[in-house]
Order: C-alpha cells, then structure tokens, then sequence
C-alpha cells in the first residue's frame, strides 16, 4: 500500500489537486483498504461496489461522500490505469447550494490587525486585495511582482491556468515595505524558513488564532477573504465579468454567485411592496 500511495500522491500532484484534496483522497483510499484488509491494486468492480454500499449506509453528508467516490475514480481511473473498475460510479449531486460566506470590510481590517507578524499580515492583505487562492498566493514569486502593469502573475492558478490579478499601488507600496523588513530567503515573496513557499497548514492556524483574538465571532479561513474580495468589488460597482477574470473562473455563473450575498445590492434593490399606492385616510 506504501508504493500505491506514493504513486497516487505523485499522480495527484502531478494533476494539480491542492495538498489538503491530496490529503484526503490518501485517507479515503487508506479507508478502502482498510475495509477490504487488502491493497486495492488487487481489488476489483465487485470490492468497489461492495464498498459504495457500505459508504452509503453511513454517509455524513453529500460532499464527503462525493470525496470518497472521487478518491476511488482517481485511483482507479489515473493511478492503476482501470478506469472500467469505476465506470458504474456517478459523483452524487449537491442538493444544497450554499453562499459564499463574507466578511465586511470593517471586519477585514479587524482581522488584518490582530495578525502581528509582519510577514502573515502582509500575506492575508494579498489575499484580500488580490483574490487569490491560499495555494496561489504561497507559490507567489517575486519575479510576479509586475510594478509597471500594476498586475501580479498568477502562475499556479487552479488546473494550471495563468492569469494576472489586479496589484493596487497601495498594495505595491505595502510590498515593497514588506520586502525592505523581511528580505525573503529564495525566489518566493512569502517564503517559509528554509527558502520554500509558505506552508499552507501554517498559515490557516495563524489566521485562525487572529479571528479568535480579533473577537469576529464567526469561522473565517482564506477563502473567505477570497469570498469577501469578489462581494467588496461587486459592491463598489466592478462588473461581473471582470470579477470573473480576476477569480479565475472558468463559468460567469460561479461568479454570479456573489451577486446573492451582496448586501449593498439586496438593499439597492426597490422593494414591491413600496411601490404599491398607499391607502388614503
């Protein structure tokens, strides 16, 4: 099982699925065989459905359930090179479509001032003004940085699509700040203490201890800020399109998500009711 599981995290790198999807497509496979007291090379169709049943008879929820079929089709189907052994397999869909969850950009400042160290501050304000992804903004270099277009290039944007994001002078100016204080070690302009990309496990428990000690009140990891990015500027007038090309996504109607969260727009919105006539008298 050692070897299979080094093949598959290679192939799973190597397909560009972020380390946390690695990491829980390994344990959904350890899960397997487990069940089957068995290295999965050696399974087949009949294990694999044998397997789907007893998932379903215990499923937590609709996405953790789509994590372990998916964790089995990428096995079989890319690592082992039998894609028959899942072809019966549908990833179940979601039922529920939850909004994004946003944070007000008084909240945002909040946060940003109870991360302390320099370097974290300065990396969650990118996040924020930029939009980027947790794992796009770790591999970010400093050779990125394009001060005279006034852009960042995104070089490991998700299923390595490259794309430029916005870089405000107020950001450049927070940069350069930053560059002068820290002197990253290596090409990296958020670099870990040996020269390589900020590890991303760090960096969510640093901002999970600043929203606790910023009192916030509610659960806010990168991808929130992500969210809160993408609302602020719908907010402020961007248009939708151009949100979409900043986030990266490959469909508008992700994007339009944001649209649904939008309190400045819900409460731009002329309600019915007060354009029915009053009664007189």
């Amino acid at each position: 099982m050692t070897k299979l599981r080094k093949r598959m995290m290679q192939d799973l790198t190597l397909a560009g699925y972020v380390k946390g999807t690695r990491r829980k497509y390994i344990q959904c496979i350890r899960d397997f065989a487990e069940f089957h007291r068995r290295s999965p090379a050696e399974l087949g169709q009949d294990e694999v459905r044998e397997w789907v049943e007893h998932l379903q008879t215990r499923v937590r929820s609709e996405s953790w359930l789509r994590g372990h079929f998916a964790a089995l089709k990428f096995l079989f189907a890319k690592t082992l090179g039998r894609p028959d052994v899942v072809s019966f397999l549908s990833l179940p869909k979601s039922s529920v479509k939850k909004l994004p969850v946003v944070i007000s950009a008084v909240q945002v400042r909040q946060l940003l001032e109870a991360l302390k160290l320099v370097k974290y501050r300065v990396f969650f304000t990118t996040v924020y003004a930029t939009g980027l992804r947790i794992d796009e903004a770790c591999q970010l270099k400093t050779n990125d940085i394009d001060a005279a277009r006034g852009v960042i290039h995104v070089r490991h944007g998700k299923g390595k699509k490259e794309r430029d994001v916005l870089l405000s002078k107020r950001l450049l100016t927070i940069l350069r700040t930053y560059w002068r204080l820290e002197r990253p070690k290596g090409q990296y302009l958020f670099s870990s203490r040996t020269g390589g990309p900020l590890n991303q496990d760090t960096a969510r428990r640093t901002l999970h201890k600043a929203v606790a000690l910023a009192g916030l009140g509610k659960i806010v990891t990168p991808h929130v800020l992500r969210h809160s990015f993408a609302t602020h500027l719908l907010e402020s007038g961007t248009e939708l399109r151009i949100i979409q090309v900043l986030l990266g996504h490959a469909s508008i109607s992700t994007t339009a998500r944001y649209a649904h969260v939008s309190a400045a727009l819900l409460s731009g919105t002329t309600s019915l009711l007060d354009l029915l006539p009053t009664t007189s008298g």
